[in-house]
């Protein structure tokens, strides 16, 4: 069985991710279920001349801070926080995925995450990135023992293979070509089991996710046009947000905006997401999947936006870089599985049919 080795995950991020070079300030932040990625990374950095910033949290540190923060703690930061995050030359942000906390007011998160938008990765330097270290959870959630999920992340991040700056670029060069066709598009339609919805990508740019902001990575991604959503999208990827189980959302869109919103499960969460500001009920993101080393969900919006096969939608805050306007504090990416019978379209011609490309 493939072995998960946070040595050769922290020179992958440090060499390929966020091309540490010597003097940058680069920050690493993750909680203490992390720390065997986190001192490997803190050596290897600074091994390239680099001055890392290790910042440690506890498991639950985020949940209490929306539990029993003052009003003005949660929502705002001080000027101090703001000043050192500008101060930063790049960073690294490590999930260690943990059990849900179902007793968290779901609007406190929503003011809390607000609050952070200012401080967020990928507003404050073009060198980000996010990964994920194997936690007993995560396996658990993913329904493998550890190692097989160990085993599981590993593949996803081409760690297997003798040389993974390599296998990514050979998904660069996959992409690229799928970029060729989706550049000229105007019309997007999408369909699947309770989807059926139109959106507009003209005129927007088309990023090619290589890894070098998310590890793993495998999907090429836009922002759509915000006015442009119309019809019905549902997602039978099951999702975490905020902590919590969100399940079988449906939602509804006129003229880009969600005027009806279902879950089967999580549906308090899904409502205080989409009401957290003026941008959250509106698209940001247009994704496809494209990293065939990821084949099932796995509770993780890390890997599990990146199946190939499938599609995913943003509410939310847009990337500037692709041409988006929309802002807000939310990005929440929510999947469909185009392998159970989808087709995605490009004005009136199959793209992806069955979750393969034509």
């Amino acid at each position: 069985m493939t072995t998960y080795d946070p040595e050769r995950h922290a020179v992958l991020l440090a060499d390929y991710c966020v091309t540490a070079r010597p003097g940058d300030r680069v920050l690493v932040s993750g909680s203490t279920l992390a720390l065997p990625l986190i001192e490997a990374l803190h050596r290897v950095l600074l091994q390239r001349g680099a001055r890392p910033v290790v910042r440690l949290s506890y498991p639950a540190q985020t949940e209490d801070v929306q539990r029993f923060a003052s009003d003005e703690v949660l929502d705002s930061l001080h000027p101090v926080e703001i000043e050192d995050a500008r101060a930063l030359d790049a960073s690294i942000r490590i999930l260690t995925p943990t059990p849900p906390a179902p007793d968290i007011d779901v609007a406190r998160a929503a003011r809390h995450r607000a609050a952070q938008a200012p401080v967020a990765m990928s507003t404050l330097h073009p060198r980000w990135n996010l990964t994920l270290y194997p936690t007993a959870f995560g396996a658990e959630a993913a329904g493998m023992t550890l190692p097989e999920y160990e085993a599981f992340v590993a593949r996803a991040m081409f760690l297997d293979t003798p040389d993974p700056v390599q296998k990514w670029g050979e998904i660069r060069d996959f992409q690229a070509g799928l970029i060729g066709r989706l550049a000229a598009a105007d019309d997007v339609h999408l369909v699947s089991e309770g989807t059926d919805l139109h959106l507009s990508v003209r005129g927007r740019t088309w990023s090619n996710s290589d890894a070098r902001r998310n590890m793993p990575s495998g999907e090429v991604f836009t922002a759509p046009l915000e006015r442009s959503a119309n019809g019905v999208a549902h997602f039978d990827l099951p999702t975490l947000y905020g902590g919590r189980v969100v399940r079988g959302i449906t939602l509804t869109f006129n003229d880009g905006e969600v005027v009806e919103a279902r879950a089967e499960e999580g549906e308090d969460v899904l409502r205080a997401a989409l009401a957290t500001d003026g941008g959250s009920r509106y698209l940001g993101e247009l994704g496809i999947g494209t990293n065939v080393g990821i084949q099932h969900p796995s509770m993780n919006i890390l890997f599990d936006e990146k199946i190939g096969g499938t599609v995913h939608l943003a509410v939310g805050q847009a990337y500037a870089e692709n041409g988006g306007t929309n802002r807000s504090a939310v990005h929440w990416d929510m999947i469909c599985d185009l392998r159970k019978g989808g087709t995605l379209s490009l004005d009136g011609e199959p793209f992806e049919v069955n979750g393969q490309f034509v």
